[in-house]
């Protein structure tokens, strides 16, 4: 069993409008706007700044230069189903850049590393230098 926070969003940083899907579909498509566009305006979403940092990396140009993150989703045939999807992809969001980074531990190559390092070096040098000495004759 995960131990996983529970996403709490304020509806006050959210704003949606329903748009009309694009594609096939027939007249369902041109009668009914059942594409959901998810606003999630970051400055009014009370997430804490390493969080607000690492979603900005993970969003990237799903982001507006107005600091809104835009969600997508057309994918169903009713209104509900894309926005149930758009909201799920706000979750999965927010839980992704919760989760802080392992700091890198530090390490140094050991002594027999590095000597073999050099000794493959030193091979492929000889291999390289014999070729030519061979073109010379």
């Amino acid at each position: 069993m995960t131990n996983q926070k529970a996403v709490v969003i304020d509806d006050a940083a959210i704003e949606e409008r329903f748009v009309r899907s694009s594609g096939p579909g027939g007249q369902n498509v041109n009668k009914v706007s059942t594409a959901v566009e998810l606003r999630f305006d970051l400055s009014r979403s009370g997430l804490a700044d390493d969080v607000l940092h690492r979603l900005r990396a993970i969003a990237g140009n799903r982001i507006n230069a107005d600091g809104i993150l835009v969600i997508d989703a057309r994918a169903a045939r009713t209104q509900s189903e894309n926005r149930e999807d758009a909201r799920a992809r706000l979750v999965d969001l927010i839980r992704r850049a919760m989760v802080r980074p392992k700091r890198r531990q530090k390490t140094r190559p050991t002594k027999a590393s590095k000597e073999r390092r050099l000794d493959s070096k030193r091979r492929r040098a000889d291999v390289k230098r014999h070729r030519s000495a061979r073109r010379d004759e």
